[in-house]
């Protein structure tokens, strides 16, 4: 034995079996459609080869309107009133994605409004953590986007639509790839 950790097989890999078993009902609605200054943020996750995922899993967490992170006791419920600032969708047979929420507030000055996401999806070893920036955002004075090199900061900003939607496209490879985070705890293995 050289004490090395062994390395993860295919049955380790975290896909594609949550797909059928994780998502609930209004799982994606962190505030509900029709409140005050609900927004629509979505997107479509793609493989490597630019092909769309049709069983992706996204995970959301995120400040309220006023930087506020809610702390809600069974966030898993909807009521349709409380803003929980979590939730989950599962991509459909296109890839796509949508959750409708509110814009998130600034945590700290300093730092840009973002959603906190994370990808599940077949083949790969561990989930994937990245963040979402609204596209109004001063990039130079956010720590974690400042950090970033500056040609690879667009994958971690949101497109505004002309509905004033957000879309925002994952790549896990590729030319295109999205930045994706290590955070203590969380690193690779």
């Amino acid at each position: 034995m050289t004490g090395e950790t062994p390395r993860r097989t295919p049955g380790q890999t975290v896909g594609p079996f949550f797909h059928y078993a994780l998502p609930y009902v209004r799982g994606h609605e962190l505030a509900p459609p029709t409140a005050l200054g609900s927004i629509r943020l979505h997107g479509t996750v793609y493989d490597g080869q630019g092909a769309p995922i049709p069983d992706a899993l996204l995970e959301i967490r995120q400040a309220d309107a006023s930087g506020q992170v809610p702390v809600v006791e069974g966030a898993l419920r909807r009521d349709g009133m409380v803003f929980t600032g979590w939730g989950r969708a599962a991509t459909d047979p296109g890839g796509r994605y949508a959750f409708t929420t509110v814009e998130p507030g600034q945590t700290r000055p300093g730092a840009a409004s973002f959603f906190s996401l994370v990808v599940f999806a077949r083949g790969l070893l561990d989930r994937l953590f990245t963040r979402i920036y609204l596209p109004e955002v001063d990039l130079h004075t956010d720590p974690v986007l400042s950090a970033v090199p500056e040609d690879r900061q667009g994958t971690l900003l949101a497109v505004r639509d002309p509905d004033g939607s957000l879309s925002f496209d994952v790549h896990l490879q590729g030319e295109q790839e999205t930045v994706f985070l290590t955070f203590p705890g969380h690193g690779a293995r």
